[in-house]
């Protein structure tokens, strides 16, 4: 019978039926996101999930939100680093799934926060999640939901960004939220601090409504 161990990329053994948080370390989760395709690969052109992470902490922090919520965006999917990628029709026919994705969040949330989120913090994050679900099903799949866009304050950029950039980025968004530096979002871009002023996925709607195209061509 093979084991539920899996080897991750740092080298580390880890049981996904007992997982350790010992076991659990920033860098294997920037490097499997990074290389990971949302929507089990069924898009127009490479998006990883670690760049839908950076995406949604990106938004916190320009709701001007405490970094422990941005820190909470960047891990929201971070059980995929050792669970993969499963698209949300085909896990409610897998309870056993849902059930050990939620205990390794907590896991990963008291790790990192210090705590687990609450429910009203859970409802933001799920909104956040929810919102770009619908740019990705309209810009990866062409398969737009009924109703308005939602309003975000950043419209995902989906062109393909080498993957050594996404985790590089996803190292420094977890370390800038560590110290506490992301209490602000400076609304020019050359004014905001680490990572941040570096973001390229931080494009606007007003952005996307000029340029005549759909948010997946990226600004000019």
């Amino acid at each position: 019978i093979m084991s539920p161990q899996i080897t991750t990329y740092s080298g580390k053994f880890f049981d996904i039926t007992h997982p350790d948080p010992v076991s659990i370390c920033i860098e294997d989760i920037a490097h499997a996101l990074s290389l990971i395709c949302r929507g089990n690969g069924h898009v127009m052109t490479f998006y990883s999930v670690g760049q839908h992470c950076l995406q949604c902490a990106n938004e916190v922090m320009a709701r001007q939100l405490p970094s422990r919520l941005v820190l909470a965006a960047l891990l929201h999917d971070a059980t995929e680093c050792y669970m993969s990628d499963v698209p949300r029709p085909m896990k409610q026919l897998m309870p056993i799934y849902r059930q050990t994705e939620a205990k390794l969040l907590a896991i990963i949330y008291e790790k990192f926060l210090g705590q687990p989120l609450t429910e009203g913090e859970t409802r933001l994050l799920k909104g956040i999640d929810d919102d770009f679900l619908w740019y990705d099903l309209t810009c990866l799949l062409h398969d737009q939901p009924q109703g308005e866009p939602p309003q975000v304050h950043c419209i995902p950029d989906y062109r393909p960004r080498p993957f050594a950039d996404v985790e590089a980025e996803y190292l420094q968004c977890y370390r800038s939220c560590q110290e506490g530096v992301l209490w602000k979002y400076p609304s020019s871009p050359a004014l905001r601090p680490g990572w941040a002023g570096n973001m390229r996925n931080c494009w606007t709607k007003k952005d996307w409504m000029k340029s005549g195209s759909s948010p997946g061509a990226g600004p000019s």
